[in-house]
């Protein structure tokens, strides 16, 4: 099996990265936390979400965590703000004290991590009570158009490359398997909603070339593909990718967001 890759920052930013920042400026608006509260953005990446709660949601603190150290870096690079930290580390085992933080926010994270279940019990671990716990995760299943299209074509020409579409492996990117995990981390008032955002493409070209960075399960399965297979795919993708009179290709894409409240 094709081992995708979280470590080029800049390469994640063409992928999905770029419109990450649009689902986590609606997380934040959605959350609408006082000013002067201390945050944690569990799965950092790049800095998005952080970088969306500085500009809108005047806190004391944001700390960023991510397991990937290229991202961390690039975080680091990205966001110049000294209420803002970031540190490699695991959402399972937080790097933070219990009841040390009044928002935990984690963004297009908990599906990839091994015990989903623990690092919801961290999250809840390191908030004061009456804060609050959200995710957001991407629905690979019917709301991500970019890959669904690529893993639909792939799948097509490859069977086995239907056990790497993110779809089939990540069954928690769902509401209410999302529901379910906040309730029993004993998380109270626990509400899911849909958050849909443009994911526009000058044209084709546009759309592919994001997928030739490796970075991420589709683009890891590309380049792994030889050059005529990786031909194929393109060929069969650019029939089919619906586009406009002017070439542009225009989708959307669907996250899925929990959040809940820590008891007092």
């Amino acid at each position: 099996m094709t081992r995708e890759v979280w470590a080029d920052g800049q390469a994640y930013e063409a992928y999905v990265g770029r419109w990450s920042r649009l689902v986590a400026a609606e997380i934040v608006r959605w959350l609408a936390p006082p000013s002067g509260r201390r945050w944690l953005d569990v799965g950092c990446g790049t800095g998005a979400l952080t970088a969306a709660v500085l500009d809108r949601a005047e806190p004391a603190r944001v700390t960023g965590v991510d397991a990937s150290h290229g991202f961390v870096a690039h975080a680091r690079d990205r966001v110049a703000d000294a209420r803002a930290a970031f540190h490699v580390g695991d959402a399972r085992a937080l790097p933070l004290p219990d009841r040390s933080v009044d928002v935990v926010a984690s963004g297009l994270t908990l599906n990839f991590v091994p015990d989903p279940a623990a690092a919801v019990a961290e999250f809840a671990r390191v908030v004061r009570p009456g804060g609050t716990v959200a995710a957001y995760v991407w629905d690979y299943a019917d709301g991500m158009a970019l890959m669904r299209h690529f893993w639909d074509a792939a799948a097509e020409l490859d069977p086995l490359a239907a056990e790497l579409d993110e779809a089939a492996r990540f069954a928690i990117c769902a509401p209410t398997p999302l529901g379910t995990l906040w309730a029993d981390a004993g998380l109270r008032s626990v509400t899911v909603r849909p958050i849909e955002v443009p994911t526009d493409f000058a044209d084709f070209d546009d759309y592919w070339r994001p997928f030739l960075g490796g970075q991420g399960a589709a683009p890891a399965y590309l380049m792994a593909l030889p050059a005529p297979h990786r031909d194929a795919l393109r060929d069969l993708l650019a029939s089919r990718v619906p586009a406009g009179p002017d070439g542009a290709i225009r989708l959307t894409a669907r996250a899925w967001a929990v959040r809940g409240t820590v008891p007092a």
